[in-house]
């Protein structure tokens, strides 16, 4: 049976909203293992899976800013349990300084391809037919309303290793929970899925549009030309494995949404999310070896690895490093806020939609760097190496479709990220906060 932790919003007894989080070990006041001791009512839910993870954590805690009740299914395999306490924690202070209550949040410490755990757990949240007074039964509904799937692995050379193992979760995973979905009518669906759909296509292009990576054909204007361009379905060179599993997941819930139009269904293209929550609670701590540069610089100031590998100096750009998109991890978790709101209030304008989450503009690896180096008023060691193969000099998004049709913006800079992350390295606002 699965663990169900729940904050003081859902529970039926008197209890502290949470623990302190301090450590890894830290013990909740309250589990409760049975479904029947939750308190049964009628409200809504968003499910989130994944959602202890790096960006799953953060669109966590704005969902429930925004006034979303939550339920977090997660395994823990690439993330602690004690994240959960800091979302609560991270939550309760914002309602603090704004003022109104706090929305409910649950975990179920299961995996999203336990069919039978998963099943048990919609069932609970369905709400059972009654007959109305000329004793006519209503349908069954769920009182889960959408779903954002963040519960995918992500590591570009483990999936070069591994690729049955991405393929599974990341494929056949996605499909037996979309299956499940569709047995209680939950058709409300945010797909987490990532500029490595683009492949190579950003060695032609730079900057890349929705429209570049299609799965039914579409036809866009775009500055340079005045005639219209057709885009066909299909992707360019992809060179992964995890690449590959998303675009697959892209087309899947692509020709699901064509089939049947009851579906609202968005994936949400990231570009390069970096950064922590401002309170310091929340950032990226898996609990394998991480690849991407921002990542490694921590464990680079932190003492874990000794210099930072910069792939390529070669590269037609100002310092020679190659340019990437880096967008703040707040800035990324509202994109699914917004995702949401405008997927429950019928203003996406095809049933299947994608929308980059970047900010429009580049920085090179050595720009980033520097930042770092600028906040910690450290230096960084680094080993210069050669360029990974299927490295691109520069991948930048075109973020316009999501301003336009979602309303949504990045807000933060990369100097906001970089010092977000460092006083979360430090610590100085977790400690003051904990007292």
């Amino acid at each position: 049976m699965s663990v169900i932790c729940t904050s003081e919003g859902s529970s039926p007894v008197p209890t502290p909203l949470f623990s302190a989080p301090a450590t890894p070990e830290t013990e909740r006041d309250e589990y409760f293992d049975e479904p029947s001791l939750r308190l049964e009512d009628d409200a809504p839910y968003v499910l989130v899976t994944g959602g202890l993870g790096y960006i799953g954590s953060h669109t966590s805690l704005e969902l429930l800013k925004a006034g979303y009740n939550v339920i977090i299914v997660d395994d823990l395999s690439n993330s602690f349990d004690h994240v959960f306490d800091r979302i609560l924690l991270a939550a309760k202070q914002h309602f603090d300084r704004t003022g109104g209550h706090c929305p409910r949040a649950e975990l179920r410490c299961i995996d999203f391809r336990d069919m039978p755990a998963m099943r048990a757990l919609l069932a609970s949240y369905t709400v059972e037919p009654s007959p109305d007074i000329n004793n006519n039964s209503t349908p069954s509904r769920s009182r889960i309303t959408g779903v954002i799937h963040f519960a995918a692995f992500k590591d570009v050379n483990d999936s070069l290793r591994n690729p049955l193992k991405y393929y599974h979760n990341n494929v056949t995973g996605l499909v037996d929970l979309v299956s499940l979905l569709a047995d209680h009518d939950i058709k409300t669906f945010i797909f987490s899925s990532s500029a490595n759909v683009y492949g190579t296509l950003a060695q032609n292009h730079g900057t890349l549009r929705e429209e570049h990576c299609v799965h039914q054909p579409e036809t866009y204007h775009c500055a340079s030309s005045s005639e219209p361009i057709t885009s066909e379905q299909g992707c360019t060179g992809i060179t992964n494995p995890y690449g590959r599993t998303k675009w697959m997941g892209e087309a899947i819930l692509s020709d699901i949404a064509a089939s049947d139009p009851s579906w609202t269904i968005i994936g949400l293209r990231y570009f390069n999310p970096i950064g922590c929550d401002p309170s310091g609670l929340l950032g990226e701590d898996p609990r394998g070896t991480p690849s991407n540069l921002v990542p490694v610089v921590v464990q680079v100031l932190t003492g874990q690895l000794p210099a930072l590998s910069v792939y390529g100096t070669d590269w037609a750009t100002p310092d020679g490093t190659a340019i990437r998109d880096f967008i703040h991890v707040s800035d990324v978790a509202r994109g699914h806020t917004a995702a949401l709101a405008a997927a429950l209030a019928g203003k996406v304008k095809t049933n299947f939609r994608t929308f980059n989450l970047g900010t429009g503009r580049g920085h090179s690896v050595a720009e980033v760097v520097a930042a770092m180096e600028g906040v910690s008023h450290q230096d960084i060691p680094k080993r210069l190496a050669d360029r990974r193969p299927g490295d691109v000099q520069e991948c930048v998004a075109v973020p316009k479709r999501a301003a336009c049709e979602l309303g949504w913006e990045a807000e933060k800079s990369l100097q906001d990220a970089c010092q977000d992350l460092w006083h979360s390295l430090r610590g100085d606002r977790v400690e003051g906060m904990l007292g």
